[in-house]
Formats: C-alpha cells, sequence, structure tokens
C-alpha cells in the first residue's frame, strides 16, 4: 500500500530545517522540486524520485487531523502539516519518509503519522542507501500516482480517512486531462470524506477495496473487482452475475444520521458582493454554529473567513473555484462549495451534511425557514434536502449505507417563473406546497415526508415529473 507520512510540528518548517530533514539519506541522494516548486522529491542517482514532499501547510484548524487520522487531540495551536510520499516501488523508501518527518519533529516539535512509520526510531542517522534505484517514470505520471495505465491512474491509500488532498486532487485532474479515470485502492478499514466519495462518481472512475475473501471489491456497490486489461472491472461468476462481496453487506445499524442538504443560489455580479452568506446561513441553521475552517483541498487549512472566500473566487474568475468548509468536533459538518460564472450571474453550488449521532434528533423542521431565507437574502434557485442512516462522523465506509431519502424540495423564483406559477403553485402532492418569498415572485419548498420513509423518493418523482412536464409544454 502506500507509504505516506507526515509530519505535525509545532513551528513553521524553515529551510534549515526540511534540509535536515533531506539528509536523511545522506549526501549522495538528489533534490529536485515539481508542482511549479510545491512539491520537492528526493531522487535517486538517475534523477527519478524515491520521495516527494508537499510544502508545509499552516493549520489553522487543529480538529483536521483529527478528522483525517483519528490522532488524539492534544491542543487547540496551529499545527504544521508536511507530508511525505514514499514511492511504492522502491525498498527503502518508506524509511526514508520516516525519517525525514520524524527529523523535522525531533528539530520543530510535534508528532509524526503514523508514530510507528519505518524511520521514525532512530532519525539521527541517516538511511543507507546504497542500491536504492527508482524504476522510470511514465511522462504523465503525477507523485500521487502508483499505477499509471493507458485507462486509468491507480493511487494506493492507507488511512484511516481518504480526504481530497491536493495531491490526490491534482491526481483526479491529470487523469482527466490525460482522458484516464482514477482508481483509489485502500484496504477494508479506510474511510473516504465527502468531497472525495462525491469525487468518485462512477465506473471507471472507482473506490477498490482490499479484500482478504474475495481480493478486491468496489466500495460503494460491493461488486466484486479483478484487474483486467490494465484496470479494476467488476468480475463475473460462471452465470455471468456479479457477485457482491460478503464484507460489504456486514452491516449493523447504530442509530447514527445523516441531513444532507444539496442549494443552487445565483448573484447578479457586484463589486460589493461577499460570498458564503448561504452557507453560513444553512450552517449556522442546522447546528447552531458557524463554519470553522474551509480550503481548497482537506485538511481545510484556513479560518472560516467570507471575504477570503470571495477574494479567492475573484482572483480565479472566469474560471470555477472549488472548496471544502468544516465545522467543530462537537457537531460533525462538513460542505463542499464550488463558484463559478454563468450567463446569469455568479453561483454557488452547495452540498452540506450535518450528523447526528444515535438518539439525537435532526432539525428536519429547520430546512422549512430556511429555504425562506435562501430565497430572500441569497438567490435561491433550487434546494433538495434528504435524511440518511450514515456515520456521524461524516466519513464513508466500504459497506453498504441505505440511499439519502428526500424530505424537502424548493425552488427559487426563476424556477417557479420557468415551470408557471400556477403549476407550480398546485402539484400533485399529498401536502401542500410553502411560499417561498414575496407574491409578485413566489417560491415554494414542497414538503416530500419525514426522510424516513422510501414514499419520499416516489413523492419526488411526482414532483418533478409535474414540474418537467410543465416546462415541455410551454
Amino acid at each position: 500500500m502506500t507509504k505516506d507520512v507526515i509530519a505535525l510540528t509545532d513551528r513553521m518548517p524553515d529551510p534549515w530545517s526540511v534540509l535536515a530533514g533531506l539528509l536523511a539519506g545522506g549526501p549522495d541522494l538528489h533534490v529536485r522540486s515539481a508542482a511549479e516548486g510545491a512539491v520537492v522529491q528526493l531522487c535517486d542517482l538517475e534523477g527519478r524520485p524515491l520521495v516527494s514532499i508537499e510544502a508545509p501547510l499552516l493549520l489553522h484548524v487543529p480538529e483536521e487531523a483529527q478528522r483525517l487520522l483519528g490522532t488524539t487531540r492534544a491542543d487547540d495551536k496551529p499545527k504544521w502539516w508536511t507530508e511525505a510520499r514514499a514511492s511504492t516501488a522502491v525498498p527503502g523508501a518508506a524509511q526514508l519518509a520516516g525519517t525525514f518527518a520524524a527529523r523535522l519533529t525531533s528539530l520543530l516539535g510535534g508528532t509524526v503519522w503514523p508514530p510507528d512509520a519505518p524511520g521514525t526510531d532512530d532519525p539521527a542517522h541517516p538511511v543507507d542507501t546504497s542500491g536504492i534505484t527508482a524504476v522510470p517514470a511514465p511522462a504523465a505520471a503525477q507523485p500521487a500516482v502508483d499505477v499509471l495505465t493507458e485507462k486509468v491512474a491507480v493511487v494506493l491509500q492507507d488511512r484511516p480517512v481518504i480526504g481530497m488532498t491536493s495531491w490526490l486532487s491534482e491526481a483526479l485532474r491529470a487523469a482527466l486531462t490525460s482522458e484516464r479515470a482514477l482508481q483509489i485502492v485502500t484496504p477494508r478499514h479506510c474511510r473516504l470524506t465527502l468531497p472525495t466519495s462525491t469525487a468518485l462518481t462512477g465506473p471507471p472512475t472507482r473506490w477498490v477495496v482490499q479484500d482478504p475473501d474475495c481480493g478486491y471489491y468496489d466500495g460503494f456497490s460491493g461488486a466484486v473487482l479483478r484487474w483486467r486489461d490494465g484496470a479494476f472491472q467488476v468480475a463475473e461468476d460462471a452465470d455471468g452475475e456479479t457477485p457482491v462481496a460478503p464484507a460489504f453487506v456486514d452491516v449493523t445499524r447504530t442509530g447514527e444520521r445523516q441531513l444532507l442538504l444539496g442549494f443552487r443560489t445565483v448573484h447578479q455580479p457586484d463589486a460589493r458582493l461577499v460570498l458564503g452568506g448561504a452557507l453560513e446561513a444553512a450552517w449556522q441553521s442546522l447546528t447552531g454554529e458557524l463554519p470553522t475552517g474551509w480550503g481548497t483541498a482537506e485538511p481545510a487549512n484556513l479560518p472560516w473567513s467570507r471575504r477570503s472566500l470571495t477574494d479567492l473566487a475573484y482572483e480565479r474568475a472566469p474560471q470555477p473555484t472549488w472548496t471544502v468548509v468544516v465545522g467543530s468536533a462537537d457537531r460533525p459538518a462538513l460542505a463542499t462549495l464550488r463558484v463559478l460564472r454563468t450567463p446569469d450571474g455568479v453561483e454557488e453550488d452547495v452540498t452540506l451534511a450535518v450528523g447526528f449521532r444515535d438518539g439525537e434528533k435532526p432539525p428536519v423542521s429547520a430546512v422549512a425557514d430556511l429555504a425562506a431565507e435562501l430565497t430572500t437574502r441569497y438567490g435561491l434557485r433550487t434546494l433538495l434536502a434528504r435524511l440518511r442512516e450514515a456515520r456521524a462522523d461524516l466519513s464513508a465506509p466500504p459497506r453498504f449505507e441505505r440511499p439519502p431519502i428526500p424530505f424537502g424540495y424548493a425552488l427559487g423564483p426563476t424556477e417557479v417563473a420557468e415551470a408557471g406559477t400556477g403549476v407550480a403553485a398546485r402539484p400533485p402532492l399529498p401536502i401542500a406546497p410553502v411560499q417561498l418569498g414575496t407574491k409578485a415572485r413566489p417560491g415554494y419548498l414542497y414538503p416530500l415526508g419525514d426522510g424516513e420513509s422510501m414514499e419520499g423518493w416516489a413523492l419526488f418523482e411526482t414532483l418533478l415529473r409535474h414540474l418537467r412536464g410543465a416546462a415541455v409544454q410551454s
């Protein structure tokens, strides 16, 4: 599996401490930069990478290390996150990465993850690198990619929680650019964050889970997989059927819940526009708190700031800006926010998930007031609210989880006008819609049940057919 080592240091890794860490392999190894200087690589005598080290990241949100690595929360002080990734094809590279991280923490204070990584027990002595060489890398390879074929880029990971790190995000971008699919391979104990699971949208992009009983299976569907023709693909038995891994259906119900909210808002371009207000309103409505941090990858390293978010989106325009937003450990919440320019204006697409432990009641009734606020203040276009049985920590395990059930859907005034106000106001549903906004330009919230009964899906389908039929007729 992957050989990742992370140094969580109390002080910033300055050039001298990084140099001391790089000397973990002795003076004979070469050093070069990659990814426009964001990555430093220890290389063999032929210039081929053994260990790739990402630029240090200051975690203003210390809880992110706890969320992604399962570490014990020691204090609330910011930590520097420095990640080293050893080449999986090179014996001894993992020890190099571990020694590098251990040297950083011995100089700057802090801890190494994983604590038992090779090379961390005696960082004072350089690793014997005689005879260590790397294989030539394909031109399209990325530091995070372990196997590259004509069809897929394969990333091997072994962490408690697989987040959408900057390395993984770059591997996904590079795979798509080269018309390949991304396939992430993990052991059975690993879980995915919401951003990572959302990025793996379906075959041939996959979450591949190693399993001692069946070899490999798909972490979302349970389908047994086999490596064939340069990619992981579904296997077939003698009858042409795809077997399901027993581990996937070995599920214990816990009573935990997730409330999922997906909505889209559009604003007119304005120099005074500050983004993130709709997400902030939704967050406070469902959790009673504000977000604590945000970033363009996981871990989210910046303290929550609508102004900073707006500045970044402005700098990147007209290209879209994707960010992840996190909350406190006391109330698990996580969101992705995508900002993009459209012919209608500045659009914000939000997916927000809030976790609830066994015995806690998700605030389903709060969605009505929230939909009204989003309509009045933030230019709501559409909103879908769902409830599901799933982990309160919002991570996805490689086991069957019941699909989310919709309990509310909302249309903003623009969408209501497109469907026809009369049609939108009188859907064939058992409960009448709730008017949002003004009488002159109304929006509507459509109740679809309590989120517990599968009837919510039937009502949602009925509503969409009604609205789309009206749009086709017009």
